[in-house]
């Protein structure tokens, strides 16, 4: 008698152990469609098992949540967009809510970055259209919220690579890049700016215009040195970068007519700093700001290999832009030489 209570049992367990096999390991009939699932925020385990249910992305219910009890995922399911295609088992499924894996984009901000290029972005991945961005930008509500000292975010929003949850509010999205920059402006660093007299807008504004201006991090402090030497002295930043600020690309080129054009942002026509920063400058840019080397420069100008000359007098600087243009066309002209010859080849010439 015990013995076949015993083989029942057994039998019991083997019919259990099958059906549990096929109900979480065969592949359910998706096929090559995507199917595509939100779990709304706030959601149960049960509520997201009867979404999955309506997509047929289930088999028994029952099991499914008694799997969710049994491993805990029924006390916190992340919220957001999942998608499902291909060959995927119940058991699949239930092991990408487990890791959460919803749908996200990665999006990188470049240090450097204006607040254009950023928007443009965020508007190639439909996270918010450009013009609603560049409207979000200088939202006074937006920017209070954020105790944003400034006319927009442009500087606020740190370079860095972000995978932002489908679905996702903008703003929040936005809230998470400047929560970055002030995570990185740390209070040691916020008690430098004040040793210095300057705000964390001023900061981030330097910042901003040393990123734009450096090529090599060694050269970040000593351009950090030479504006705080004309700041001090009372003597115009002339940062070309200012000068195109809000006009045109930062990659095209410089002209004399940029530098004469008056523009809040141009440090050619007005004293001090523009009121607010011209990209979103890195750590190490704000860093320079804040610790500028201990040099008497007042002038830089490139050396055209990505480093620059700097001066202490006008008759100095004149010098090594004199440098500079010799240099620069030279390279002309051997360019100029390059493309005759590669015309040269082109027309079967030896």
């Amino acid at each position: 008698m015990k013995k076949n209570i015993i083989f029942i049992l057994i039998g019991i367990i083997f019919l259990c152990g099958i059906y549990i096999t096929i109900e979480l390991l065969v592949p359910l009939p998706i096929g090559n469609k995507n199917i595509e699932i939100e779990i709304p925020e706030g959601a149960t385990f049960r509520q997201a098992v009867d979404i999955l249910s309506q997509e047929r992305l289930t088999r028994d219910k029952r099991l499914f949540l008694f799997i969710g009890v049994i491993s805990g995922l029924d006390r916190k399911i992340r919220a957001g967009y999942y998608s499902f295609t291909g060959l995927l088992s119940p058991f699949d499924i239930f092991r990408m809510l487990k890791k959460g894996q919803i749908i996200e984009y990665e999006v990188t901000i470049f240090e450097g970055d204006s607040l254009k290029e950023i928007g443009e972005k965020l508007s190639e991945k439909d996270i918010i259209d450009k013009e609603d961005f560049m409207k979000l930008s200088s939202d006074e509500d937006f920017l209070a919220l954020y105790e944003i000292d400034a006319s927009t975010f442009e500087g606020y929003l740190f370079p860095d690579t972000y995978k932002i949850p489908k679905g996702m509010d903008p703003e929040d999205a936005i809230g998470m890049m400047i929560n970055k920059l002030r995570e990185k402006f740390s209070k040691e660093l916020c008690t430098r700016a004040s040793e210095l007299g300057l705000s964390e807008r001023e900061v981030l504004t330097l910042a901003s215009i040393i990123e734009k201006e450096a090529v090599t991090d060694e050269d970040r402090p000593l351009i950090s040195a030479v504006y705080h030497n004309r700041l001090r002295k009372g003597i115009l930043l002339q940062a070309d970068p200012t000068a195109i600020y809000g006009i045109k690309s930062s990659k095209e080129k410089i002209t004399a007519k940029d530098l004469r054009r008056k523009n809040p942002y141009n440090t050619y026509v007005i004293k001090g700093l523009p009121p607010g920063p011209i990209a979103s400058p890195s750590i190490k840019s704000i860093l320079a700001a804040l610790y500028p080397a201990d040099v008497p420069y007042i002038y830089f100008v490139s050396n055209n290999d990505g480093t620059h000359q700097f001066s202490v007098t006008a008759e100095e600087h004149q010098a090594a832009v004199k440098v500079y243009r010799e240099k620069k066309q030279i390279e002309i002209e051997n360019n100029k030489g390059t493309k005759t010859q590669e015309g040269t080849r082109k027309n079967g010439s030896t």
